[in-house]
């Protein structure tokens, strides 16, 4: 058994840093919604899609030392190693931002991750080389077949129902703000304790 993980909104709760990076640049007004999907449907509605791929390099660059893990992930990561599960990070991850300042964004994802005791061996224990950023979804769904994933935890349906899934891997809907509450294509979990 090796259980894939997507990052980011998934482990790294991003959902408040894009609020507050937005109303802060002066993007969005206070009261528009808090989540990143919300951020992103408020500024793609008005035609800002340049301002929104600018925002998430910003927050994915710099902002993401602020963002707290989910509850549950650590819990869950450890409790698979000490039953001999294998655990793996898989994301879509592009090196640099396409608009705005050229943050590396893979180096920012480890930094996170060791500042959050992933890769600490008392800790989580994760090592390195079980962290894949893949620059395309194509790469994503390659990666997920190429170190033999049976199950595959992901925030996004549409990378769980894209044509290029693996066929026989398990998805699971990681879906804390219940958006799909009717998706019936795959398992869907609201807390790492459901994924659990």
């Amino acid at each position: 058994m090796l259980v894939g993980v997507d990052f980011d909104n998934t482990i790294v709760c991003c959902d408040g840093l894009f609020h507050r990076a937005a109303v802060q640049q002066g993007l969005i007004p206070p009261e528009a919604g808090r989540s990143k999907g919300e951020v992103r449907d408020y500024l793609r509605a008005r035609g800002r899609e340049d301002a929104w791929t600018e925002l998430q390099g910003y927050v994915y660059g710099v902002l993401i030392r602020d963002a707290p893990v989910f509850p549950g992930v650590r819990e869950f990561f450890v409790r698979c190693r000490e039953r001999g599960i294998g655990v793996c990070i898989i994301s879509h991850k592009t090196w640099y931002p396409f608009l705005g300042r050229a943050y590396d964004l893979h180096q920012a994802a480890h930094d996170w991750l060791e500042h959050q005791g992933f890769y600490a061996p008392a800790r989580i224990g994760l090592q390195r080389a079980q962290v894949f950023f893949e620059s395309t979804k194509h790469g994503k769904l390659e990666r997920i077949t190429r170190v033999g994933c049976t199950h595959f935890v992901d925030d996004l349906p549409e990378l769980l129902t894209e044509p290029g899934f693996p066929a026989g891997v398990h998805r699971i809907l990681f879906d804390p703000n219940d958006l799909h509450p009717d998706d019936r294509e795959f398992h869907r979990a609201t807390s790492w304790a459901e994924v659990e």
